[in-house]
């Protein structure tokens, strides 16, 4: 570890695991309510699990990304973090808010209230008092970070993450805009939540993966920074008009149909060129990195986020196919495989680069965390297979020859129970990606060795 205020990023990781371990086991539970609707339906409905799911997800990638960028923009800047005392003020304020948002969802607190009641928009639930609170967050971290770069080395690296953080807190000041009319509100809805997931989000992603392969592979960074600028283009040029896809049946004009279906399309460009770049920077480097398991991590996101975000997108993106299937559990494929495959792996392959360096605790368990890769990401592929299957079947049943909801609901129960299944494999990889970071590996020394040093 070069700079000392790099050490922030532990706390930052620290948190984000812990609710990472939070979001998989709600993830769990709301499953099993697929295949037995009535468990907990008085104690805990499923409406508030679900809640609390997403909900979580987004809390711990986005500390995962401030953590990411408390660690590796002090080393691409060449200096100390500008304000060490305001980044653990900005993660208290985080921490002080997700808390409330817990309480709040679980035990339903002032419904109704404008201040302090949850809001009724999927994702962006979190009362007004939060929302003033994450503002207040974004704006110190955004500070602090962009006071850092100015005042040392600039580099595409940070260029690129500077401009994907300040979208993504620009972004979410729609939030407090809810406007009477609800095509008018999922129409601006949707540039919190796509723009987002595929636009801001995928420029953290590209810079944060170009650091590591900097790091892992020891590639020319003139290299890998000609890659990251092509990556972040085709991304913004795809991802700003392929909104559209999401406001084909909403009550916008008819014209959005073909701007989302061409766009969308096209969206499938930026995350092949990442899967390319990461295969090409590992095949051009010449550095053999102790860390094999940030590598396969690295890898490994670049791939499921291929797959996930782009292959399973174009799925169901073309407003004509879209028509049949949007809201099926296709969607409930693309949506998982997405999500873990761009961001969940992103912020584990940080995390696993750094934690060593910042406990040190060089080298560490690697085994127990590329078993935990694995297990992570054959569940989710799997449950990705289950879903796609189970909505294929709904979507035909359902959409085309006009059946029943909930008759076809129980119909999809073996596809409930494998998925339930794969889940369980996620949380176990969790647990023992969690516990890898964590527990020190214990060196085994021989006697003869241990005594002839005395």
């Amino acid at each position: 570890m070069k700079y000392q205020t790099q050490k922030i990023a532990y706390w930052y990781f620290l948190a984000a695991m812990a609710i990472f371990a939070v979001q998989v086991l709600g993830g769990l539970l709301a499953g099993w309510i697929y295949v037995s609707p009535n468990f907990l339906s008085e104690l805990l409905p499923f409406n508030i699990i679900r809640m609390l799911h997403t909900n979580s997800l987004i809390v711990w990638l986005l500390l995962g990304f401030f953590g990411a960028a408390y660690f590796l923009v002090p080393e691409e800047a060449e200096r100390e973090l500008h304000s060490p005392m305001l980044a653990y003020l900005q993660l208290i304020i985080l921490l002080v808010g997700t808390l409330g948002v817990v309480v709040t969802y679980t035990f339903d607190l002032f419904p109704g209230h404008w201040f302090l009641g949850k809001e009724g928009r999927e994702f962006i639930e979190q009362p007004v008092w939060v929302k003033l609170g994450i503002v207040v967050a974004a704006l110190i971290f955004l500070f602090n970070i962009s006071m850092t770069v100015l005042k040392g080395r600039k580099t595409a690296i940070t260029n690129v993450l500077l401009l994907g953080l300040w979208g993504l807190v620009l972004l979410f000041l729609f939030a407090f805009y809810n406007p009477a009319n609800l095509a008018l509100d999922k129409m601006f809805w949707w540039y919190i939540v796509h723009l987002w997931v595929e636009g801001t989000w995928e420029l953290v992603m590209a810079s944060i993966l170009a650091f590591l392969l900097l790091k892992l592979t020891g590639v020319d960074r003139e290299v890998i920074e000609k890659w990251l600028y092509i990556i972040v283009a085709t991304a913004l040029f795809s991802g700003i008009l392929g909104t559209g896809h999401h406001y084909y049946w909403i009550g916008l004009p008819g014209y959005w149909q073909w701007i989302g279906s061409v766009f969308s399309s096209l969206e499938v460009i930026p995350f092949f060129a990442m899967m390319s770049f990461s295969f090409v920077m590992v095949w051009k480097g010449k550095r053999d990195h102790p860390n094999k398991a940030a590598l396969l991590w690295a890898l490994g996101a670049a791939t499921v986020a291929f797959f996930g975000a782009g292959v399973w997108g174009f799925l169901h993106t073309l407003h004509g196919v879209n028509y049949y299937t949007h809201g099926t559990q296709i969607t409930a494929a693309h949506g998982h495989l997405a999500f873990f495959g761009a961001y969940v792996s992103v912020n584990l392959a940080i995390i696993t680069y750094a934690m060593p360096i910042l406990t040190g605790r060089d080298p560490y368990n690697q085994v127990l965390n590329m078993v935990s890769f694995w297990l992570m990401t054959g569940g989710m592929a799997f449950m990705t297979f289950v879903l796609t299957f189970a909505g294929t079947i709904q979507t035909h049943m359902q959409r085309v020859l006009g059946e029943y909801f909930m008759d076809i609901q129980e119909g999809l129960g073996l596809f409930y129970v494998m998925r339930w299944g794969s889940g369980l494999c996620v949380v176990i990889g969790a647990i023992l990606f969690i516990y890898a970071q964590l527990a020190p590996r214990r060196e085994v020394i021989a006697r003869g060795a241990e005594s002839e040093g005395a």
